[in-house]
């Protein structure tokens, strides 16, 4: 019998594509029986989930077109839990539960914070409506920071007791294992990280400016990731003559063993949940600038060693962050400096208690 069924649109490579594929490998292998079901099964992540995960593909394309199937598809499995971790298809499965299997508890989860992210999603009123009145029926809110918890519960008049922090969970020893590359560089050299999805919500527009003004000719910025805006972000840097110092790897499933190399990882978005870059670039020992603006990684700031997460406006307070960075050592070995609460197995150790909890 089933006991978890993840829904994913996709095998993206977006954080909350991570989170799932590191959740439900980590907590099959405890012997716990998961299933997956994926609207369409293509993406870069695909590799990376076990091969005696069962997956089912619904083939389709929308949301739109999913809905039936999908009803089918939880009335076949017949979960304990069925988690969903983007907010219009958690919307929809909150919606039909009345006819799901009476078995089956639904958790949802959130990535993004509501109070930043919401005044640029194309249906806010709608979304709003849909934290007001349906997400209050989900058997559990799943969020990644207090600061999430409590908006929820402010803004939205949701209820304390169905809304749980589950930290992003980060596969430290996985990221150790692996070798560090550009380990030749020079050490003179000042190497800046930054990665996520090529959209205005990361914020790598107002980056390569602040980067063009560091003056610093022997300074690189490397950005992992593919999206919408890479013909803008090029044609910008050409802009600032900073082309050359400028490298778009596109997307790569192991950013973070170039992170080991690095000197600083930046974080300049608009808006975020908790960004799973960052906690790896932590578990790398790679220290991180972020704004105000990048949700919970200001609680992961708060646990963390002095001078493992540095909180700066963006801007001049941004732009003058990145001129304080020295060079790190190369030739040692990084310590990992991430907050223990967002280790894999802590997490995994939460998910499994609420799911022993179930009568």
């Amino acid at each position: 019998m089933t006991e978890m069924l993840f829904i994913l649109p996709s095998f993206a490579g977006g954080g909350a594509e991570r989170v799932v594929i590191n959740l439900l490998n980590r907590i099959h292998s405890r012997g716990v029986n998961v299933r997956l079901v994926v609207f369409n099964a293509h993406g870069p992540l695909r590799g990376l989930i076990s091969d005696e995960v069962k997956i089912d593909e619904l083939c389709v394309r929308s949301l739109r077109g999913s809905v039936i199937l999908l009803i089918k598809k939880i009335r076949e499995v017949n979960p304990a839990v069925i988690i969903s971790t983007l907010g219009y298809i958690n919307l929809v499965l909150v919606t039909m539960s009345v006819v799901l299997p009476k078995r089956c508890r639904i958790w949802i989860r959130e990535a993004n914070l509501p109070s930043l992210s919401l005044k640029y999603n194309r249906y806010e009123w709608l979304m709003r409506l849909g934290y007001r009145v349906i997400y209050r029926y989900a058997d559990r809110i799943i969020v990644t920071s207090q600061r999430m918890r409590q908006e929820f519960i402010s803004e939205f008049n949701l209820p304390p007791r169905i809304i749980d922090v589950l930290p992003n969970p980060i596969d430290e020893e996985e990221i150790l294992s692996r070798p560090a590359r550009w380990q030749d560089v020079s050490s003179k050299t000042l190497i800046y990280i930054a990665c996520g999805r090529l959209t205005y919500q990361k914020g790598f527009d107002r980056l390569l400016p602040w980067f063009a003004e560091l003056n610093d000719p022997g300074a690189t910025l490397m950005i992992f990731g593919d999206g919408e805006m890479i013909d803008e972000l090029k044609d910008l840097a050409s802009f600032l003559h900073i082309a050359d110092r400028v490298i778009f790897t596109g997307f790569t499933t192991d950013h973070w063993q170039w992170f080991k190399s690095a000197d600083v990882f930046l974080l300049p978005s608009r808006w975020e949940g908790m960004p799973n870059v960052a906690l790896e670039a932590l578990a790398c020992g790679l220290p991180v600038i972020a704004t105000p603006e990048s949700g919970g990684i200001a609680e992961v700031a708060a646990v963390s060693e002095p001078g493992a997460v540095q909180m700066v406006q963006a801007g001049r307070p941004f732009l003058d962050a990145m001129r304080h960075v020295v060079p790190r050592d190369r030739t040692k070995v990084s310590k990992s400096m991430l907050p223990s609460q967002y280790r894999l197995e802590s997490v995994v150790d939460i998910l499994a208690s609420w799911l022993n909890d179930i009568d």
